[in-house]
């Protein structure tokens, strides 16, 4: 992994000047957007895919909570988009990149590796995503080396303060953090219950 000595910015490949100039442009102009699209309903994400000659192809938000479906994440609506566009499923032809005003979540890492898209770059890490709004983005171990494997260039934490303002903003605001329900407690608390039993049995088999 490289990473920026003056900024935050880490990538897959040797940081390309230029890409991240585009990158930090086009990222920044997301962020922006953002508030008119979170005073419509939507969610704090926004996606935007370039061909290689710096043409916007497709633009997504997401979409989660204003359209009930849990899988309208901005990338993956931005995918859809692209996708019903040209009639294929197979984007990998088109030299594409996709530039997100988060890091993706384990499921639009799926989707943006099976779409076939060249390069993701991005703004607000998971971690600092998670820490403001609560958003679970799940598990994602090792993808920047993953991705590398599959020819897919990743550069992120571009433009971070403006995108954990717009999140902040979010969270402020009283917007809607969506993410299922689950009972930490009672699962951590059968795992222990399960220790327990076994210590007792292996100190009852010594005595």
């Amino acid at each position: 992994m490289q990473k920026n000595k003056k900024t935050s910015v880490i990538a897959n490949e040797k940081i390309d000047k230029v890409k991240l100039s585009d990158a930090d442009e086009i990222i920044l102009d997301l962020q922006s957007q953002l508030k008119k699209y979170i005073n419509k309903g939507y969610g704090p994400f926004l996606a935007a895919i370039y061909d290689s000659n710096g043409r916007l192809i497709a633009h997504a938000a997401n979409s989660v909570v204003n359209k009930s479906c849990s899988h309208n994440h901005a990338e993956m609506n931005a995918i859809k988009l692209e996708e019903k566009k040209l009639g294929t499923h197979d984007l990998s032809k088109y030299n594409l990149s996709i530039y997100v005003t988060s890091e993706p979540c384990m499921m639009c890492l799926g989707s943006i590796m099976w779409s076939g898209i060249r390069a993701i770059y991005y703004g607000v890490p998971s971690e600092r995503v998670a820490k403001i709004t609560g958003f679970d983005e799940g598990f994602k171990p090792e993808w920047f080396d993953e991705f590398k494997k599959r020819g897919i260039t990743v550069y992120g934490q571009i433009e971070t303060d403006a995108g954990e303002q717009v999140l902040q903003n979010y969270v402020t605001q009283g917007h809607t953090v969506y993410k299922p329900k689950r009972n930490y407690f009672a699962r951590a608390t059968r795992t222990i219950h399960k220790f327990l039993r076994r210590t007792i049995c292996i100190r009852s088999e010594k005595i």
